[in-house]
Protein backbone atom coordinates (compact mmCIF):
# COMPACT_ATOMS: atom_id res chain seq x y z
CA UNK A 1 0.00 0.00 0.00
CA UNK A 2 1.15 3.32 -0.77
CA UNK A 3 1.41 6.20 1.69
CA UNK A 4 -1.50 7.96 1.92
CA UNK A 5 -3.33 10.55 5.08
CA UNK A 6 -1.11 12.38 7.75
CA UNK A 7 2.21 10.35 6.75
CA UNK A 8 2.14 11.26 3.01
CA UNK A 9 1.73 14.96 4.01
CA UNK A 10 4.59 14.67 6.50
CA UNK A 11 6.75 12.53 4.32
CA UNK A 12 6.07 15.14 1.39
CA UNK A 13 6.76 17.98 3.57
CA UNK A 14 10.05 20.03 3.61
CA UNK A 15 10.70 20.14 7.33
CA UNK A 16 13.04 22.57 8.81
CA UNK A 17 16.60 21.21 10.01
CA UNK A 18 15.57 21.78 13.86
CA UNK A 19 12.53 20.26 13.39
CA UNK A 20 12.56 17.26 15.75
CA UNK A 21 14.39 18.99 18.39
CA UNK A 22 11.53 21.63 18.59
CA UNK A 23 8.71 18.99 18.31
CA UNK A 24 10.78 16.99 21.12
CA UNK A 25 10.78 20.50 23.06
CA UNK A 26 6.64 20.72 22.43
CA UNK A 27 5.70 17.35 23.44
CA UNK A 28 7.55 17.47 26.86
CA UNK A 29 5.90 20.87 27.26
CA UNK A 30 2.24 19.56 27.31
CA UNK A 31 2.96 17.06 29.18
CA UNK A 32 2.90 18.52 32.03
CA UNK A 33 -0.37 19.07 31.14
CA UNK A 34 -2.08 16.12 29.61
CA UNK A 35 0.36 13.20 30.84
CA UNK A 36 0.34 11.77 27.73
CA UNK A 37 3.86 10.06 28.41
CA UNK A 38 5.16 8.14 30.86
CA UNK A 39 8.39 8.32 29.13
CA UNK A 40 9.75 10.62 26.28
CA UNK A 41 13.50 10.32 24.50
CA UNK A 42 16.48 13.11 24.71
CA UNK A 43 16.28 13.41 21.08
CA UNK A 44 14.11 12.36 18.46
CA UNK A 45 15.20 10.87 15.36
CA UNK A 46 14.32 11.67 11.74
CA UNK A 47 10.94 9.90 10.27
CA UNK A 48 7.15 9.72 11.33
CA UNK A 49 6.47 9.92 14.61
CA UNK A 50 5.01 7.03 16.77
CA UNK A 51 4.41 6.28 20.41
CA UNK A 52 4.21 2.92 22.12
CA UNK A 53 1.58 2.26 24.99
CA UNK A 54 3.75 1.63 28.04
CA UNK A 55 3.31 -2.09 28.10
CA UNK A 56 4.51 -3.24 24.61
CA UNK A 57 8.40 -3.44 25.42
CA UNK A 58 11.09 -1.14 23.57
CA UNK A 59 14.59 -1.85 23.99
CA UNK A 60 16.70 0.02 26.29
CA UNK A 61 13.54 2.18 27.17
CA UNK A 62 11.45 1.96 30.83
CA UNK A 63 8.60 -0.36 30.24
CA UNK A 64 6.55 -0.15 32.83
CA UNK A 65 2.66 -1.08 32.04
CA UNK A 66 2.38 2.31 34.76
CA UNK A 67 2.74 0.14 37.33
CA UNK A 68 5.51 0.82 40.61
CA UNK A 69 6.35 -3.16 40.43
CA UNK A 70 7.74 -3.03 37.09
CA UNK A 71 9.76 0.43 37.90
CA UNK A 72 13.03 0.43 36.23
CA UNK A 73 12.53 -2.65 33.77
CA UNK A 74 14.97 -2.14 30.87
CA UNK A 75 13.74 -4.55 28.10
CA UNK A 76 16.51 -5.84 26.56
CA UNK A 77 14.70 -6.39 22.79
CA UNK A 78 11.87 -4.78 20.72
CA UNK A 79 8.44 -5.94 20.55
CA UNK A 80 7.73 -7.37 17.47
CA UNK A 81 5.30 -4.74 16.23
CA UNK A 82 7.56 -1.82 17.64
CA UNK A 83 11.11 -3.22 15.70
CA UNK A 84 8.92 -4.20 12.10
CA UNK A 85 7.63 -0.25 12.26
CA UNK A 86 11.10 1.34 13.76
CA UNK A 87 12.61 -1.02 10.29
CA UNK A 88 9.94 1.35 7.93
CA UNK A 89 12.22 4.43 9.03
CA UNK A 90 9.14 5.89 11.49
CA UNK A 91 10.48 7.61 14.71
CA UNK A 92 9.92 6.46 18.38
CA UNK A 93 8.96 9.56 20.53
CA UNK A 94 7.99 7.87 23.81
CA UNK A 95 5.97 5.41 26.17
CA UNK A 96 2.39 6.61 26.62
CA UNK A 97 0.58 6.33 30.10
CA UNK A 98 -2.23 3.49 30.56
CA UNK A 99 -4.49 2.23 33.83
CA UNK A 100 -2.17 -0.32 35.12
CA UNK A 101 -1.33 -3.14 33.32
CA UNK A 102 -4.77 -1.89 31.41
CA UNK A 103 -7.10 -2.67 34.21
CA UNK A 104 -9.34 0.21 33.53
CA UNK A 105 -12.20 1.98 31.38
CA UNK A 106 -10.82 5.63 31.79
CA UNK A 107 -6.83 6.26 32.48
CA UNK A 108 -7.10 7.25 36.31
CA UNK A 109 -5.98 3.96 37.51
CA UNK A 110 -2.31 5.01 37.41
CA UNK A 111 -0.01 7.79 39.41
CA UNK A 112 -0.90 10.51 37.35
CA UNK A 113 -3.71 10.73 35.26
CA UNK A 114 -3.53 11.57 31.40
CA UNK A 115 -6.42 14.33 30.82
CA UNK A 116 -8.81 14.42 27.52
CA UNK A 117 -7.55 17.35 25.74
CA UNK A 118 -11.06 18.63 24.60
CA UNK A 119 -11.45 19.08 28.34
CA UNK A 120 -8.57 18.70 30.66
CA UNK A 121 -10.84 17.76 33.73
CA UNK A 122 -12.35 14.89 32.42
CA UNK A 123 -10.89 11.63 31.55
CA UNK A 124 -9.26 10.68 28.66
CA UNK A 125 -10.70 6.86 28.80
CA UNK A 126 -8.62 3.78 29.01
CA UNK A 127 -6.90 1.95 29.15
CA UNK A 128 -4.67 3.13 26.41
CA UNK A 129 -5.21 6.75 27.66
CA UNK A 130 -2.23 8.34 26.80
CA UNK A 131 -2.23 6.71 23.49
CA UNK A 132 -5.49 8.84 22.51
CA UNK A 133 -4.27 11.75 24.24
CA UNK A 134 -1.10 12.04 22.19
CA UNK A 135 -2.81 11.32 18.51
CA UNK A 136 -5.30 14.17 19.60
CA UNK A 137 -2.28 16.25 20.56
CA UNK A 138 0.33 15.66 17.92
CA UNK A 139 -0.69 16.50 14.50
CA UNK A 140 1.96 14.13 12.47
CA UNK A 141 1.56 10.91 14.55
CA UNK A 142 0.10 7.73 15.34
CA UNK A 143 0.08 5.43 18.45
CA UNK A 144 0.50 1.40 18.70
CA UNK A 145 -1.72 0.71 21.19
CA UNK A 146 -3.31 -2.82 23.12
CA UNK A 147 -6.73 -3.55 23.65
CA UNK A 148 -8.09 -6.55 25.82
CA UNK A 149 -11.76 -5.03 26.44
CA UNK A 150 -12.55 -1.61 24.86
CA UNK A 151 -8.56 -0.30 25.77
CA UNK A 152 -8.52 1.27 22.11
CA UNK A 153 -12.07 2.21 21.39
CA UNK A 154 -12.90 3.71 24.34
CA UNK A 155 -9.93 6.33 24.71
CA UNK A 156 -10.15 6.56 20.62
CA UNK A 157 -13.83 7.77 21.44
CA UNK A 158 -13.69 9.97 24.09
CA UNK A 159 -10.33 11.90 22.91
CA UNK A 160 -11.83 12.24 18.90
CA UNK A 161 -9.33 10.15 17.42
CA UNK A 162 -9.61 6.84 14.99
CA UNK A 163 -8.92 3.76 17.13
CA UNK A 164 -8.57 0.15 15.35
CA UNK A 165 -8.42 -2.99 17.17
CA UNK A 166 -7.35 -5.66 14.54
CA UNK A 167 -8.40 -9.52 14.22
CA UNK A 168 -7.49 -11.49 16.97
CA UNK A 169 -3.93 -13.60 16.02
CA UNK A 170 -3.29 -10.80 12.80
CA UNK A 171 -0.92 -8.86 14.72
CA UNK A 172 1.95 -10.50 17.10
CA UNK A 173 1.74 -9.87 20.70
CA UNK A 174 5.67 -10.90 21.13
CA UNK A 175 6.71 -8.63 23.89
CA UNK A 176 3.59 -7.68 25.32
CA UNK A 177 3.17 -7.21 28.80
CA UNK A 178 0.00 -9.44 29.26
CA UNK A 179 -3.03 -8.55 30.41
CA UNK A 180 -5.09 -11.81 29.20
CA UNK A 181 -3.49 -13.77 26.98
CA UNK A 182 -6.54 -14.88 25.07
CA UNK A 183 -7.91 -11.69 24.63
CA UNK A 184 -4.88 -9.09 24.64
CA UNK A 185 -4.67 -7.40 20.70
CA UNK A 186 -2.01 -4.88 19.50
CA UNK A 187 -3.59 -1.82 17.37
CA UNK A 188 -3.23 1.48 16.41
CA UNK A 189 -4.48 4.92 16.62
CA UNK A 190 -4.64 7.79 14.53
CA UNK A 191 -5.82 10.88 12.62
CA UNK A 192 -6.72 9.32 9.45
CA UNK A 193 -8.02 5.53 8.54
CA UNK A 194 -5.64 5.78 6.08
CA UNK A 195 -2.74 6.01 8.27
CA UNK A 196 -4.22 3.07 9.92
CA UNK A 197 -4.44 0.95 7.32
CA UNK A 198 -0.45 1.67 6.39
CA UNK A 199 0.89 0.82 9.47
CA UNK A 200 -1.15 -2.14 9.99
CA UNK A 201 0.43 -3.64 6.67
CA UNK A 202 3.63 -3.11 8.05
CA UNK A 203 2.86 -4.77 11.90
CA UNK A 204 0.05 -7.59 10.82
CA UNK A 205 1.40 -11.25 9.81
CA UNK A 206 2.74 -14.34 11.13
CA UNK A 207 5.75 -14.39 14.07
CA UNK A 208 7.73 -17.50 14.70
CA UNK A 209 8.05 -15.71 18.42
CA UNK A 210 4.06 -15.98 19.12
CA UNK A 211 2.54 -19.29 17.95
CA UNK A 212 -1.05 -16.91 18.39
CA UNK A 213 0.05 -15.03 15.39
CA UNK A 214 -1.28 -16.21 12.43
CA UNK A 215 -0.12 -15.80 8.57
CA UNK A 216 -3.18 -15.34 6.95
CA UNK A 217 -4.93 -13.02 4.21
CA UNK A 218 -6.49 -9.89 5.97
CA UNK A 219 -9.61 -9.59 3.44
CA UNK A 220 -11.70 -6.51 2.31
CA UNK A 221 -15.46 -7.86 2.24
CA UNK A 222 -17.50 -5.26 2.03
CA UNK A 223 -21.15 -4.57 2.59
CA UNK A 224 -23.73 -1.94 2.50
CA UNK A 225 -25.76 -3.27 5.20
CA UNK A 226 -25.61 -2.45 8.57
CA UNK A 227 -27.10 -4.22 12.00
CA UNK A 228 -28.02 -2.70 14.72
CA UNK A 229 -27.98 -4.85 18.10
CA UNK A 230 -31.02 -3.13 19.78
CA UNK A 231 -29.55 -4.82 23.64
CA UNK A 232 -26.38 -2.49 22.57
CA UNK A 233 -28.14 0.60 22.42
CA UNK A 234 -30.87 0.55 25.04
CA UNK A 235 -28.86 1.35 28.42
CA UNK A 236 -27.01 4.19 26.24
CA UNK A 237 -27.15 7.81 27.49
CA UNK A 238 -30.48 9.77 25.65
CA UNK A 239 -28.19 12.40 24.13
CA UNK A 240 -25.48 9.47 23.18
CA UNK A 241 -29.18 7.63 21.17
CA UNK A 242 -30.48 10.93 19.44
CA UNK A 243 -26.56 11.40 17.98
CA UNK A 244 -26.10 7.85 17.45
CA UNK A 245 -29.89 7.53 15.39
CA UNK A 246 -28.28 10.48 12.84
CA UNK A 247 -25.76 8.71 12.35
CA UNK A 248 -27.81 5.82 10.99
CA UNK A 249 -29.88 8.44 8.80
CA UNK A 250 -26.61 9.61 7.08
CA UNK A 251 -25.69 6.50 6.45
CA UNK A 252 -28.83 5.11 4.75
CA UNK A 253 -28.65 8.45 2.66
CA UNK A 254 -25.73 7.15 1.39
CA UNK A 255 -26.77 3.49 0.45
CA UNK A 256 -26.52 1.48 3.57
CA UNK A 257 -29.22 -0.65 4.11
CA UNK A 258 -29.82 -0.38 8.52
CA UNK A 259 -31.59 -3.30 10.49
CA UNK A 260 -32.22 -3.58 14.30
CA UNK A 261 -32.02 -7.33 15.48
CA UNK A 262 -32.24 -8.56 19.27
CA UNK A 263 -28.94 -10.47 20.52
CA UNK A 264 -30.16 -11.60 24.26
CA UNK A 265 -26.65 -13.26 24.50
CA UNK A 266 -24.85 -9.61 24.13
CA UNK A 267 -25.96 -9.17 27.91
CA UNK A 268 -23.79 -12.21 29.26
CA UNK A 269 -20.71 -11.27 27.32
CA UNK A 270 -19.78 -8.34 30.51
CA UNK A 271 -19.56 -10.95 33.43
CA UNK A 272 -17.91 -13.80 30.45
CA UNK A 273 -15.38 -11.18 29.36
CA UNK A 274 -14.48 -10.47 33.34
CA UNK A 275 -14.37 -13.54 34.79
CA UNK A 276 -12.13 -14.82 31.78
CA UNK A 277 -10.05 -11.95 31.86
CA UNK A 278 -9.02 -11.66 35.55
CA UNK A 279 -8.36 -15.31 35.53
CA UNK A 280 -6.07 -15.07 32.83
CA UNK A 281 -4.16 -11.75 34.94
CA UNK A 282 -3.87 -13.51 37.78
CA UNK A 283 -1.46 -16.21 35.91
CA UNK A 284 -0.11 -13.59 34.43
CA UNK A 285 0.88 -11.16 37.05
CA UNK A 286 2.47 -14.05 39.42
CA UNK A 287 5.31 -13.59 37.80
CA UNK A 288 6.09 -9.94 39.00
CA UNK A 289 7.71 -11.39 42.93
CA UNK A 290 10.10 -8.43 43.55
CA UNK A 291 12.95 -11.21 42.48
CA UNK A 292 13.52 -11.02 38.34
CA UNK A 293 11.51 -8.55 36.83
CA UNK A 294 11.18 -4.33 38.08
CA UNK A 295 11.16 -3.95 41.20
CA UNK A 296 13.26 -5.76 43.36
CA UNK A 297 13.06 -6.73 46.97
CA UNK A 298 17.02 -6.57 48.29
CA UNK A 299 16.41 -8.47 52.16
CA UNK A 300 16.62 -12.12 51.24
CA UNK A 301 16.62 -12.82 55.21
CA UNK A 302 12.73 -12.15 55.22
CA UNK A 303 10.93 -15.51 55.17
CA UNK A 304 8.70 -16.29 52.03
CA UNK A 305 5.40 -14.98 52.65
CA UNK A 306 7.05 -11.94 53.81
CA UNK A 307 9.32 -11.22 50.71
CA UNK A 308 6.54 -11.78 48.32
CA UNK A 309 3.53 -9.71 50.42
CA UNK A 310 6.26 -6.66 50.33
CA UNK A 311 6.77 -7.06 47.05
CA UNK A 312 3.27 -7.57 45.88
CA UNK A 313 2.42 -4.61 47.46
CA UNK A 314 3.25 -2.12 45.09
CA UNK A 315 0.48 -3.26 42.95
CA UNK A 316 -2.72 -0.89 42.65
CA UNK A 317 -5.76 -1.54 44.26
CA UNK A 318 -7.31 -2.66 41.33
CA UNK A 319 -4.83 -4.74 40.10
CA UNK A 320 -4.99 -6.77 43.36
CA UNK A 321 -8.84 -6.73 43.27
CA UNK A 322 -8.15 -8.90 39.94
CA UNK A 323 -5.43 -10.47 41.23
CA UNK A 324 -7.72 -11.86 43.99
CA UNK A 325 -10.58 -12.24 41.51
CA UNK A 326 -9.35 -13.98 39.11
CA UNK A 327 -7.05 -16.63 42.16
CA UNK A 328 -10.98 -17.40 42.67
CA UNK A 329 -12.92 -17.82 39.78
CA UNK A 330 -9.62 -20.22 38.94
CA UNK A 331 -9.95 -22.42 42.26
CA UNK A 332 -10.78 -25.89 41.67
CA UNK A 333 -14.09 -25.85 43.53
CA UNK A 334 -15.70 -23.33 41.54
CA UNK A 335 -13.62 -23.79 38.21
CA UNK A 336 -16.34 -25.59 36.58
CA UNK A 337 -19.27 -23.03 37.97
CA UNK A 338 -17.51 -20.35 36.43
CA UNK A 339 -14.31 -20.46 34.23
CA UNK A 340 -15.07 -23.11 32.33
CA UNK A 341 -18.68 -21.74 31.73
CA UNK A 342 -17.67 -18.48 31.14
CA UNK A 343 -15.56 -20.05 28.27
CA UNK A 344 -18.08 -22.22 27.06
CA UNK A 345 -20.33 -18.83 26.23
CA UNK A 346 -17.90 -17.04 25.04
CA UNK A 347 -18.41 -19.71 22.23
CA UNK A 348 -21.68 -19.48 21.82
CA UNK A 349 -21.57 -15.67 21.46
CA UNK A 350 -18.65 -16.40 19.04
CA UNK A 351 -21.45 -17.98 16.83
CA UNK A 352 -24.25 -16.23 17.11
CA UNK A 353 -22.13 -12.71 16.25
CA UNK A 354 -21.03 -14.36 13.39
CA UNK A 355 -24.62 -14.85 12.24
CA UNK A 356 -24.90 -11.65 11.81
CA UNK A 357 -21.72 -10.41 10.45
CA UNK A 358 -21.17 -13.47 7.81
CA UNK A 359 -23.44 -10.62 5.34
CA UNK A 360 -23.15 -7.23 7.56
CA UNK A 361 -21.29 -4.89 9.80
CA UNK A 362 -22.53 -4.61 13.92
CA UNK A 363 -22.27 -0.97 14.61
CA UNK A 364 -23.06 0.99 17.61
CA UNK A 365 -22.21 4.07 20.07
CA UNK A 366 -18.35 3.25 21.34
CA UNK A 367 -19.31 4.38 24.84
CA UNK A 368 -22.50 4.90 26.45
CA UNK A 369 -22.06 8.09 27.41
CA UNK A 370 -19.47 11.24 27.03
CA UNK A 371 -16.24 11.25 28.57
CA UNK A 372 -17.29 12.19 32.30
CA UNK A 373 -15.30 14.15 34.97
CA UNK A 374 -12.25 12.74 36.56
CA UNK A 375 -14.05 13.51 39.99
CA UNK A 376 -17.61 11.82 39.09
CA UNK A 377 -15.52 8.97 38.10
CA UNK A 378 -13.78 8.48 41.27
CA UNK A 379 -16.86 8.11 42.66
CA UNK A 380 -18.49 5.35 40.76
CA UNK A 381 -17.85 1.58 42.29
CA UNK A 382 -15.81 -1.00 40.40
CA UNK A 383 -18.84 -2.98 39.00
CA UNK A 384 -20.42 0.78 37.82
CA UNK A 385 -16.75 0.97 36.03
CA UNK A 386 -16.49 -2.73 34.69
CA UNK A 387 -20.24 -1.99 33.18
CA UNK A 388 -19.21 0.79 31.01
CA UNK A 389 -17.52 -1.12 28.67
CA UNK A 390 -20.64 -3.02 28.02
CA UNK A 391 -20.41 -2.11 24.06
CA UNK A 392 -16.51 -2.61 23.59
CA UNK A 393 -16.79 -6.15 25.22
CA UNK A 394 -18.88 -7.89 22.84
CA UNK A 395 -15.97 -7.97 19.74
CA UNK A 396 -12.93 -8.12 22.03
CA UNK A 397 -14.03 -11.08 24.13
CA UNK A 398 -14.71 -12.82 20.20
CA UNK A 399 -11.96 -11.63 18.79
CA UNK A 400 -13.61 -9.83 16.13
CA UNK A 401 -11.77 -6.80 14.21
CA UNK A 402 -12.99 -3.35 15.20
CA UNK A 403 -12.88 0.70 14.65
CA UNK A 404 -14.08 3.43 16.70
CA UNK A 405 -14.51 6.65 14.70
CA UNK A 406 -15.44 10.23 15.89
CA UNK A 407 -18.89 11.13 14.30
CA UNK A 408 -19.95 14.12 16.01
CA UNK A 409 -18.92 16.49 18.71
CA UNK A 410 -21.69 17.30 21.84
CA UNK A 411 -21.20 20.27 23.93
CA UNK A 412 -17.75 20.28 22.62
CA UNK A 413 -17.03 16.73 23.50
CA UNK A 414 -16.04 13.79 20.89
CA UNK A 415 -18.60 10.87 20.31
CA UNK A 416 -17.51 7.96 18.39
CA UNK A 417 -19.07 5.24 16.77
CA UNK A 418 -17.85 1.32 16.68
CA UNK A 419 -17.97 -0.73 13.77
CA UNK A 420 -17.86 -4.49 13.89
CA UNK A 421 -17.28 -7.14 10.95
CA UNK A 422 -15.67 -10.44 10.91
CA UNK A 423 -12.46 -12.22 11.43
CA UNK A 424 -9.89 -11.52 9.08
CA UNK A 425 -12.12 -8.81 7.29
CA UNK A 426 -10.14 -5.90 8.96
CA UNK A 427 -9.60 -4.23 5.75
CA UNK A 428 -13.43 -3.59 5.27
CA UNK A 429 -13.33 -1.45 8.19
CA UNK A 430 -10.94 0.73 6.00
CA UNK A 431 -12.77 1.08 3.63
CA UNK A 432 -16.29 1.82 5.72
CA UNK A 433 -14.09 4.46 7.80
CA UNK A 434 -12.48 6.21 4.91
CA UNK A 435 -15.92 6.81 3.17
CA UNK A 436 -17.25 8.60 6.29
CA UNK A 437 -14.23 10.37 6.55
CA UNK A 438 -14.52 11.87 3.38
CA UNK A 439 -17.92 13.52 4.02
CA UNK A 440 -17.11 14.35 7.35
CA UNK A 441 -14.27 16.59 9.38
CA UNK A 442 -12.69 15.48 12.55
CA UNK A 443 -12.01 18.42 15.04
CA UNK A 444 -8.78 18.97 16.95
CA UNK A 445 -7.84 21.48 19.87
CA UNK A 446 -4.25 21.06 19.52
CA UNK A 447 -1.71 20.16 16.42
CA UNK A 448 1.60 19.97 17.94
CA UNK A 449 4.21 19.40 15.42
CA UNK A 450 2.54 21.19 12.79
CA UNK A 451 4.69 22.53 10.04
Amino acid sequence: MEEEGYIADFNGIEKPGDYFHRLRDEIQNYNEKFHAFNFIPEKLEEGFPFSVKDNICVKGVETTASSRILSGYLPPFDATVVRRVKEKGFSFIGKTNMDEFGFGSFGINTDISARNPFDEDRVAGGSSSGAAVATALIKYHIAIAESTGGSISNPASFCGVVGFTPTYGAVSRYGLIDYANSLDKIGLMARSVKDIEFVFDIMKGKDEHDSTSVDRKIENKKSRKITVIDEMISGVDEDIRKSFDSLLGKLEAQGYKISHTSLKEIGISGPVYYIISMAEASTNLAKFSGFKYGLKVEDFSLDYNTFFTNARDAFGEEAKRRIILGTFVRAASVRARYYQKALSLRALLIRKMREILKDSYILSPTMPIKAPKIKDVEKLTPVQNYMLDILTIPPNLCGFPHISFPYDYIDGLPIGAQVITDHFNDKALFSFVEDWENNFTYKFKYNLGEI
